[in-house]
């Protein structure tokens, strides 16, 4: 199954691909029933375990399917890693049937040889063990593709690369699509316009897979300081909007942002774990200040009984772009939140990183600040677009990772003395009335950048020329151009 295959749509090729398999593994479930039915009472556990994970392959995929009608704008995001599970999928199911259907041996020598055979040519991984990977990984697709708040980057591409290992000790060859992949940049930038226009802004930050992946180090587990409550002790109004969910250390810590009906402020709720007993604490973001420590965020609360700010929670991130993303998403919602009595110039700048250039932009019809910025601790490159002046200045409208791409000497190109493209970049946008489509008017769906200066135009690319000719993520001194806005 292929995206671009045939120019047959999106919605057609996972519909085909997903349902095709969800009825061999239905029928192969059945099968595997009865021949349970005909052993001894010994082998029923492994063969009901095994056949329930593989009705779950079924059901999953045909979920998949149902979750695709109202998402289609989304349906290109799961196609790729539909690509890397299907075929992995179909061998599994064929060489269940092919033992099954072993007339030369009897019924206990089939299933004896199917799981012994199948558990070894896939390095020791037991057979009942594929089926729950396969399903992990479309539980994961499903909440991709319904922008579900449990969507996580990170446990996706974790399922990716365990499958991509089951592929390879199963002598699958690699997929199309892996060896010329299409990035999740190209992906989400397509995707550009067709957000669904009722969800609100911070819905989207974590709804898409990371177009890159920088790995952070140093990383400990993260914790919450509480004060800690039972759930039913915190005044949560009933049916909250959540905007995103954030789960740290398998899930032992994790943070969920709302929407509090009542006032319509954002605040974060967190979870620990500690034993088995879950506590929670939840403050309004207005109440919380930000800051980076190492790979940790760290948010802090104002005591009242100390008359001094404790540390509220500490969330270790495993990329820097996650770390990015959070810090911003928490950045606007506290400047765009009128309960927001006061917020520090400092909690607009992400410690540790360096600032290589700085120009002003019209963007959607806006002035605002440009920044290139390069994370001290993992040399990562991001673009960050603010707002120039006025009650949020400072406030991030966009950001932007800059990865492989800028190796590449089609990724950007100067179109005029005011005006640089750039392909194959993914924006996170954190406020409601930016419409990047605006700057996407080309038949490329490149990215346009409109600087109020030549000379802005000028030193924003060298800034990613000298990238491209030293081979570094280092651009040398910062730059700036015209006087700062933030």
């Amino acid at each position: 199954m292929n995206h671009t295959n045939g120019g047959i749509p999106c919605e057609m090729q996972l519909s085909q691909g997903c349902c095709h398999e969800a009825e061999r593994a239905a029928i192969v479930a059945m099968a595997l029933d009865q021949l349970r039915e005909a052993l001894p009472e010994s082998f029923h556990g492994h063969l009901i375990a095994l056949a329930g994970a593989v009705r779950d392959s079924s059901r999953r995929l045909r979920d998949l399917v149902n979750h695709s009608q109202p998402h289609v704008e989304r349906v290109p995001l799961v196609l790729n890693y539909l690509n890397i599970l299907l075929p992995c999928l179909s061998q599994t199911l064929n060489e269940i049937m092919s033992y099954y259907d072993d007339r030369t041996l009897t019924r206990e020598h089939r299933w004896r040889k199917m799981y012994n055979k199948m558990t070894e040519e896939a390095g020791g991984v037991p057979l009942p063990q594929h089926f729950v990977l396969y399903n992990n990984f479309l539980v994961m697709l499903g909440y991709l593709l319904s922008r579900s708040p449990s969507f996580d980057p990170n446990t996706l591409e974790t399922l990716r690369g365990h499958l991509l290992e089951l592929r390879e000790k199963r002598g699958i060859p690699p997929s199309p699509d892996q060896a010329d992949p299409v990035s999740p940049a190209d992906i989400g930038s397509s995707l550009v316009g067709l957000a669904d226009p009722n969800a609100h802004w911070a819905e989207q930050i974590f709804s898409l897979p990371l177009a890159s992946r920088t790995l952070l180090k140093h990383v400990k587990p993260s914790k919450a300081c509480g004060p800690f409550f039972r759930r039913d002790q915190l005044p949560i109004p009933p049916e909250p909007k959540v905007l995103f969910r954030r789960a740290f250390d398998n899930d032992r810590t994790s943070v969920v942002a709302y929407l509090n009906p009542i006032d319509q402020a954002p605040y974060l709720l967190v979870r620990s774990l500690q034993g088995e007993v879950a506590w929670f604490s939840s403050y309004g973001v207005h109440e919380l200040c930000i800051g980076r420590e190492g790979s940790a965020l760290q948010l802090k609360r104002w005591s009242r009984s100390g008359q001094c700010s404790k540390l509220w929670a500490a969330f270790y991130f495993i990329t820097w772009e996650e770390m990015v993303l959070f810090y911003c998403t928490f950045a606007a919602l506290k400047a765009r939140n009128r309960l927001t009595v006061q917020i520090h110039p400092s909690e607009f700048q992400l410690q540790r990183e360096k600032r290589l250039f700085q120009a002003q932009i019209v963007d959607d019809g806006y002035k605002h600040s440009l920044v290139v910025y390069e994370d001290q601790q993992t040399n990562g490159i991001r673009l960050h677009a603010a707002v120039w002046d006025g009650e949020l200045k400072q406030c991030p409208v966009w950001t932007a990772f800059v990865t492989a791409q800028s190796q590449s000497s089609t990724w950007i190109s100067r179109r005029s003395k005011h005006r640089v493209w750039l392909r194959n970049i993914q924006l996170y946008v954190f406020c409601k009335n930016y419409r990047q489509e605006v700057q996407r008017q080309n038949k490329s769906n490149a990215f346009e950048i409109y600087f109020v200066t030549e000379q802005g135009a000028s030193k924003f690319k060298e800034v990613f020329s000298a990238m491209g000719a030293s081979g570094s993520s280092s651009a040398g001194p910062e730059t700036a151009v015209s006087s700062p806005g933030g």
